[in-house]
């Protein structure tokens, strides 16, 4: 079984990776010159830690990400902490493997050093895409036309082959912006920040951030309202200034931490409508070209990461079957991954409240929840860590299914 896999990000990377290590053959294409992405945070749930440690990325992750002990909830004018969300160290107890935060350019070279550089093709910008009876093919923009038996399209919330093989249905903008940035740790020192995961909600504005790069580094990310000048692009610039001025009367961590950052950038963001399929014959959609979604849950790479193994293992087991083993792929992911969208298009409510009455209700409703489960793991971590991609593959996974997490 051979497959082209087009996109070189996380979700094209692993899955490369899951089929060297499921000796499979592979062509991975990439329109960019060399390996690379975007200078920002991921947040990494045990479910895809898992996965990472078995394509042998456990010493690296160990050494480039940071542990949080708790997703801590707070408000914007104090800074009060209203939910305090186990991680460290119940998650590495309970499911056998670690919450992290890592650096998206380090988690990408973990795992392109493993791969086989002879199965790598940069400068590859694919124009179509294309099948027959026995076999599916890639034409590129200098000409060269690929083939094999599938062709997985891993290129992203912009995917050519989406919008080529499946329903056109551009993404959809959230109507917010994010802004970002990464600011070295011993700048902020002063500020005495544990190694937690911060979200910090106030009206029609967020704050989220958490250490990575074993620490010596702090990421950050602001969500409000865009005005509609922003594009949807991870290396447009933004004002410091611009960015502070928007959390004015709040409490000083957030400005202190921006003030401190050498370079911010801005985004407009986006997500795209969740799919009735992902496959069509012999060519399958994965990660964000098959499901983006807003980062409220912080499970973009994860579910990338898993739609990899789960289809890497299937085409294995599948043996000459490639269309069987795409269908088997879409049946065991497809639910999950739409899940997952529309979880975090619903949090990006609550995260942004801004009448009185509904404020005070959200937090209220938080308090009750750090009342009820302490440090104990809640119903939504444990929809969300306890999936097993290879328990998936073997179809012994039912246990998610039935959850009413949400």
């Amino acid at each position: 079984m051979k497959a082209i896999i087009i996109g070189a990000g996380i979700g094209g990377t692993a899955l490369a990776l899951s089929m060297e290590k499921a000796g499979l053959d592979y062509m991975l294409l990439e329109q960019a010159p060399a390996f690379g992405e975007v200078g920002a945070g991921i947040q990494l749930s045990p479910n895809a830690v898992r996965i990472l440690s078995w394509l042998g990325l456990a010493d690296d992750l160990k050494q480039v990400c940071a542990e949080p002990d708790f997703h801590k909830y707070s408000v914007w004018d104090t800074g009060e902490t209203v939910l305090r969300v186990a991680l460290k160290p119940q998650v590495r107890e309970i499911y056998g493997s670690p919450y992290y935060h890592a650096y998206r350019p380090d988690l990408i070279d973990a795992l392109a050093r493993r791969l086989n550089p002879g199965r790598i093709r940069m400068n590859q910008k694919v124009t179509s895409v294309g099948q027959g009876s026995d076999g599916a093919w890639v034409v590129c923009a200098d000409g060269h036309k690929w083939e094999a038996d599938v062709v997985i399209g891993a290129d992203g919330i912009h995917s050519v082959v989406r919008e080529q093989v499946f329903k056109p249905d551009p993404p959809r903008a959230s109507g917010y912006v994010s802004w970002r940035g990464v600011v070295d740790a011993d700048d902020i020192a002063d500020l005495n920040i544990p190694v937690s995961a911060y979200i910090d909600m106030g009206p029609q504005l967020s704050f989220v951030y958490y250490y990575i790069s074993g620490g010596r580094k702090l990421n950050w990310l602001a969500t409000a309202p865009t005005r509609g000048d922003k594009a949807e692009s991870w290396s447009q610039t933004a004002s410091k200034d611009e960015i502070m001025a928007a959390f004015d009367g709040w409490y000083d961590r957030p400005r202190r931490v921006i003030e401190k950052t050498k370079e911010t950038f801005a985004t407009a963001m986006y997500d795209r409508n969740p799919l009735d399929s992902w496959i069509d014959g012999r060519i399958a959609l994965l990660g964000d070209a098959a499901h983006a979604m807003l980062p409220y849950h912080a499970s973009g790479a994860g579910q990338s990461i898993e739609d990899a193994w789960v289809l890497a293992r299937s085409l294995q087991i599948a043996g000459f079957d490639a269309e069987g083993a795409l269908r088997d792929y879409q049946s065991l992911r497809l639910e999950r991954a739409n899940r997952m969208v529309v979880h975090s298009r619903e949090a990006e409510g609550w995260y942004h409240l801004a009448d009185a009455e509904k404020v005070a209700r959200r937090n209220a409703r938080f308090r009750k929840k750090h009342e009820e489960f302490g440090d104990r793991i809640t119903p939504e971590q444990h929809w969300l860590y306890s999936y097993d991609a290879e328990k998936a593959v073997l179809r012994t996974d039912h246990e998610w299914r039935t959850m009413k997490a949400w």
